[in-house]
């Protein structure tokens, strides 16, 4: 069957995975072989694939697949998370389409429809996921809502609770309005915004006509003011001691207090003290003894303790209380001013920090072992950067607010009697149980169970032990085959909400770290360094880039540039360099299939073959090593370009060219059988990032048995010379020379010319003086111990070329002036290589092979200096 002109990727995706599950490659079971396992931190099942799934999952993909064919038994588990204020917010906008208010649902009623919204559009991300070609194990795919995931989640919580980990209390907590429930410190994502500082009046409750003025860039918390408060050393206030003052528009009367905290150098020294909406007023009011008076609704209205707006949204009455402030005479000024602004993580809205009733975590005592673990570096950071981050975060750990004002989660299992007397209990027949024990005197009395739902968080914390059973038994095959398990790849953003809380969940409920590295990617941004979203129109629809370019092109743009947890800067002609690359393998593949049928065991292989052969062997054996050690320290983006190279350059560009037969002629069977198993070898070391293609060629390139697949050939490398990969570097450098000598002087392609080489090297040149005649079209090529004259000079390395051309004028004039510049530029070089072999310092702490090497360009570049010198001469 005659080969396509290029690489066809719709027919190549959809066969090779087909085949791939079909064959059970993605499926694992503990065996005698090494376990590598990965979980995948698991998308939101609201999720829709966008650029950062392509590069995070790829980047599993890569080392799952490489850790295969280096002997691992792999396990990619993958899973989806409940997502409770994404997924909750959609259930809703369904029921709106619908004319449904959830408000006057049931709540089982409405959890009915979020299982609907769930089993129709909860596993689209995961079927997105094949489109990448991503190995994942589907048999294992898991969500945080299945049954038993559900019950370890409880199980925890429970655990916690008997252990005094876990409590109720009221605090200070940031509020979603928009969401309607509290969310933990580490879901607040604070903006520099833009704001005013209104300057605002009150009056001293005093016979004298006098105000204090404070500052305030939320004004419309004036009504829920229960104090006024200043520097004790402040004297501007001191004759205000043991005053009052009253609140503007409602004339509330409430105390002028003298606390320390004041910062006397903001706005004018004197803070209005809001304790139901802020964290540090709240403080305040518990040392003063200050009223707290709330005056928002959860859903950001004015509450009825407001006395004034009463169900009006909170940025509207910043309006309204603007203008009737400044009616009323209180209005002093308005500046513009910058400042910190918290926005939910989730619905992107402004919190309000509320007083509120939850249930909380206590995480000082979990955090020290889980410090510990990365600070020693039991489990490896990449980079390790990340390590400071983390530890300054664990090292002022605060307990986790872990209730949600929700439904769509796991309810928190604590039951109420009639007295509010707490039941914490697994099942409600336990709670029950408590009851009885507690008050059997007590008959048919109901038990309440709370109505909120446990933070999303709080069930993905046990995420690398639960997909593995760990609720069943902790102690079950695949959780001590696969777990620690091997790499967490993720994007530093979550490493409070998830690697932190992961690994304080794996030493706390398995005693034993959850993973043994953690590679943090950066964040996808385009061209400008913003960061891709809908709402900025940025962000390419990967699907269609897949459609468009095929699995292997996206993956090659997302990974050729990706450096471990730098942000990547996307550029969507990446997506035709992945597409070219393609094509050129596919060209590469055409051409040696057009030898299969030409080559011959008779045929005597020539000197330049020869050695081509065992230079590119050098050269794969030699990078083979080198991506060990990218591999090794998560250089992937490094390994990729590594590969890149050595395939589009080493291979298609050299290799090919110096081992092509001559028109008409055949070519000799050793050639072509190690050309093969080169390029085998090569598609081996580029699988993992582009798995299509390389699996396509490998299968055309020679007919295969049918279990002989790409994906599970282990990888191998044969220990070669790599002494004659210094002389494959001569000989591209004087090819290159030569061809752009003949660019310069106007030669045609057709035009021959003859070559002299004044060089000490005859063996080597005895072995490509074929490769060189036919690379330069020389009709001769020939060793001298004299320059030659009337001949273009050029020196490459220490070799002295004279190039003879019937057609070419010499210049020597021109020629002297490139030698001078290059003559200039080695000497500057040897210049500031001597300054360091003569600085003492350096010499006695630099490395041995640091030292060998400086000597080494200092030998090098007289050698070289010598050579142009003496061609100079000869001009």
């Amino acid at each position: 069957m005659e080969l396509s002109k290029n690489f066809q990727h719709q027919d190549a995706e959809q066969h090779w995975y087909e085949h791939w599950e079909k064959q059970g490659y993605f499926s694992s079971t503990p065996d005698e072989r090494p376990a590598y396992s990965i979980v995948i931190p698991p998308p939101n099942v609201t999720g829709v694939l966008h650029m950062g799934h392509a590069l995070n999952n790829t980047v599993q993909d890569v080392l799952l697949r490489r850790a295969k064919m280096k002997g691992f038994n792999t396990c990619w588990v993958p899973g989806t998370d409940h997502a409770s204020i994404a997924t909750e917010a959609k259930v809703v906008a369904m029921l709106r389409e619908r004319g449904i208010d959830k408000n006057k649902l049931s709540r089982d009623e409405f959890l009915k429809y979020a299982w609907e919204w769930k089993e129709k559009y909860g596993g689209i991300i995961l079927q997105q996921f094949r489109k990448l070609g991503l190995a994942l194990d589907w048999s294992r795919t898991s969500f945080t809502m299945d049954d038993n995931y559900y019950q370890s989640v409880i199980r925890v919580f429970v655990e916690l609770y008997n252990k005094g980990n876990i409590y109720r209390g009221v605090k200070m907590i940031n509020w979603d309005p928009k969401a309607k429930t509290a969310l933990s410190d580490e879901e607040v994502n604070y903006k520099q915004t833009n704001s005013k500082l209104y300057h605002v009046r009150y009056k001293i409750d005093a016979e004298n006509e006098e105000y204090i003025t404070i500052a305030t860039v939320r004004p419309e918390t004036i009504l829920g003011d229960t104090a006024v408060c200043v520097h004790p050393e402040d004297l501007r206030y001191a004759h205000l001691k043991g005053k009052f003052c009253f609140v503007p528009l409602i004339n509330r009367r409430v105390p002028i207090i003298f606390d320390e905290y004041i910062d006397r150098e903001f706005g004018t020294g004197a803070l209005k003290v809001t304790p139901a909406h802020d964290i540090n007023d709240y403080n305040l009011g518990q040392k003063h003894r200050l009223q707290i008076v709330d005056t928002l609704n959860d859903d950001g209205t004015m509450s009825e303790a407001a006395q004034l707006y009463v169900g009006e949204d909170r940025f509207a009455v910043r309006k309204k209380i603007v203008q009737d402030l400044e009616q009323a005479g209180n209005l002093v000024k308005i500046e513009e001013y910058q400042n910190q602004v918290g926005y939910s993580e989730r619905t992107d809205v402004v919190i309000e920090p509320r007083l509120s009733m939850q249930w909380w975590c206590k995480m000082d005592q979990m955090a020290t072992p889980a410090l510990e673990a990365v600070v020693n570096d039991s489990i490896e950071f990449y980079p390790a950067k990340f390590k400071n981050l983390y530890r300054h975060w664990m090292e002022n750990i605060k307990d986790w607010c872990v209730s949600r004002q929700l439904w769509w989660g796991q309810r928190i299992p604590a039951w109420y009697d009639a007295d509010g007397n707490i039941y914490v209990a697994e099942t409600e027949d336990q709670a029950y149980l408590q009851f009885a024990q507690k008050n059997p005197s007590s008959k048919d009395q109901k038990l309440k169970q709370d109505v909120d739902v446990l933070d999303t968080w709080f069930s993905s914390w046990l995420w690398p032990m639960e997909v593995f059973d760990w609720n069943k038994n902790s102690n079950n095959a695949d959780l001590k085959y696969y777990y620690p398990t091997s790499t967490l790849v993720t994007a530093p953003e979550i490493i409070f909400f998830w690697v932190a809380r992961m690994i304080m969940a794996g030493f706390e409920f398995q005693g034993q770290k959850p993973f043994d590295k953690v590679y943090f990617t950066g964040i996808v941004r385009d061209k400008q360094g913003r960061k891709m979203s809908k709402s900025l129109g940025n962000s390419p629809d990967l699907l269609q880039l897949i459609e468009e370019f095929g699995s292997d092109s996206v993956r090659f743009s997302v990974m050729i540039a990706s450096p471990a947890g730098n942000d990547l800067l996307y550029d969507e002609s990446m997506l035709d360099q992945g597409r070219f690359f393609c094509n050129k393998m596919w060209n590469a593949l055409r051409l040696i299939k057009g030898w299969e049928q030409k080559q011959n065991s008779n045929f005597a292989t020539t000197n330049g073959q020869l050695f081509a052969l065992k230079w590119m062997q050098a050269r794969l054996y030699e990078v083979s090593l080198q991506l060990d050690t990218l591999f090794a320290d998560f250089r992937l983006s490094e390994a990729l370009k590594t590969i890149y190279s050595l395939i589009w350059n080493d291979f298609c560009s050299w290799y090919l060219e110096w081992v092509k037969p001559a028109m008409d002629k055949p070519i000799p069977a050793e050639i072509y059988t190690g050309t093969l198993r080169i390029f085998e070898q090569l598609l081996q070391l580029l699988h993992p990032f582009m798995p299509f293609v390389t699996e396509e060629i490998f299968h055309q390139l020679v007919k295969r048995e049918p279990n002989q697949d790409l994906m599970v050939m282990p990888l191998s490398s044969t220990q070669t010379d790599l002494s004659i990969l210094n002389e494959g570097i001569l000989l591209q450098q004087i090819i290159t020379a030569v061809r752009d000598c003949r660019n310069k002087t106007g030669l045609k392609p057709k035009d021959t010319i003859k070559l002299w080489i004044e060089s000490n090297g005859s063996k080597f040149y005895n072995r490509v003086e074929d490769i060189i005649s036919r690379q330069v079209n020389a009709e001769k090529v020939q060793l001298i111990t004299e320059p030659q004259n009337d001949c273009i000079a050029l020196v490459v390395q220490t070799e002295k070329l004279f190039v003879e051309a019937k057609t070419a004028i010499v210049d020597k004039e021109k020629q002297a002036t490139e030698l001078k510049k290059e003559l200039d530029y080695l000497n500057g070089f040897l210049a500031s290589v001597e300054k360091k072999l003569n600085n003492e310092k350096f010499m006695q702490n630099a490395k041995a092979e640091v030292l060998e090497n400086e000597r080494k360009k200092q030998s090098d570049a007289k050698a070289k200096i010598e050579a142009i010198e003496k061609s100079l001469n000869l001009l």
